[in-house]
């Protein structure tokens, strides 16, 4: 099967609309409307992760340009969000398309029991035949529980709704070499990177690095993804029908599961676990569990069931997990063996399980 027949399938797809995108060509809504309807006649279910709401707030409550107080930010997120929703409203409602606003935090989909809810809502209003909008709800988040943009939004989203495609829909052709041409094909994105440029956009967060990252949470999670350029005429209908435009980033063949790629790529790591050598190649190489007596510092305040990042005696991460226990807890049993333990400890002597890590490939 040819690597495009694969976005030709795709059952549920996810479309990321950047603020630059949304304050281009005043068409863009009309034409998406138009691809969102074919991909839907074509049994396709979509959901569109949306920006715009700052920059349309920031023009309606008169600030001259985007501020950068967070409670200023957050007032043109509100004012903005409801005028980002109707222009939705009035271009879905030609083609007699529901649209639902959905407005997410990162906490939202850090908890297991809201991100569930938030997985069997969106699953309703796809079956109720209505198009979900999200966007990250800018008016109450702060920087600990933002998602930093919406490219990484999307990448979360595609993870939680087990979609099959993310396009990610910018003002570039997609991936760029070094002579300036685009990238057909990417099989891993690790391997991409050396080709990010700094970004010189002015009305958007996120760059071409931003989209890779995305690129790679989204195809751990099973999902393809492909970056192409929102002002080139039914963008999406070509994607969608397997031609080549834009750059296909190839779903991974080592894909994790939920629960792990949760922990790795959704929640934030509350401290550090450092590893002496011996336990850093057993648990980088054969899988073994995070033992007490392999552990030779801890760093940070976290508690049990929290993420934690996974180093080696030098500081590089290989890794990240949950741990067992309290961080005050794992001082007491750093470096020692499971006999040296008090007996109200000793069940911590397996500090953390292999299943509940996830090691990156080296």
């Amino acid at each position: 099967m040819a690597d495009r027949d694969f976005i030709k399938q795709a059952r549920r797809v996810v479309i990321k609309l950047g603020s630059s995108t949304l304050a281009g060509d005043p068409s863009v809504y009309s034409r998406l409307v138009e691809a969102v309807h074919t991909a839907r006649e074509g049994g396709r279910g979509v959901l569109l992760v949306s920006s715009g709401a700052i920059a349309l707030g920031t023009r309606k409550l008169g600030f001259r340009t985007k501020p950068k107080e967070m409670a200023k930010l957050q007032a043109a997120a509100a004012a903005g969000q409801s005028l980002l929703m109707r222009s939705y409203e009035e271009a879905f409602a030609a083609r007699d398309i529901a649209v639902a606003q959905v407005l997410l935090t990162h906490a939202d989909l850090a908890d297991r029991v809201r991100g569930n809810n938030a997985r069997a809502a969106l699953g309703a209003l796809l079956e109720a035949g209505a198009v979900p909008i999200l966007n990250e709800n800018d008016s109450v988040s702060v920087e600990e529980i933002k998602f930093g943009d919406n490219d990484q939004l999307a990448a979360m989203v595609t993870s939680l709704v087990s979609a099959d495609l993310l396009l990610l829909l910018s003002d570039v052709d997609g991936l760029l070499d070094e002579a300036g041409q685009r990238i057909s094909r990417v099989e891993d994105v690790a391997d991409a990177m050396r080709y990010v440029r700094k970004s010189t956009a002015g009305v958007g967060t996120g760059g071409m690095g931003s989209k890779l990252q995305a690129a790679r949470l989204a195809t751990l999670a099973g999902a393809d993804v492909v970056i192409a350029d929102a002002r080139r005429p039914q963008v999406i209908e070509d994607v969608l029908s397997g031609a080549d435009v834009g750059t296909h980033f190839m779903a991974s063949a080592s894909r994790l599961s939920a629960k792990k790629h949760w922990i790795a790529f959704t929640l934030r790591p509350r401290g550090d676990i450092v590893l002496d050598p011996g336990a850093a190649v057993a648990v980088r190489t054969r899988g073994k569990s995070v033992l007490s007596i392999g552990v030779l510092g801890i760093r940070g305040d976290f508690r049990s069931g929290d993420a934690v990042r996974l180093l080696e005696h030098d500081g590089t991460e290989i890794g990240r997990a949950l741990v067992r226990c309290a961080a005050e807890d794992a001082v007491v049993v750093a470096g020692k063996a499971q006999d040296e333990l008090p007996e109200a400890r000793a069940a911590l002597a397996e500090l953390i399980h292999r299943d509940d890590m996830v090691i990156w490939k080296t």
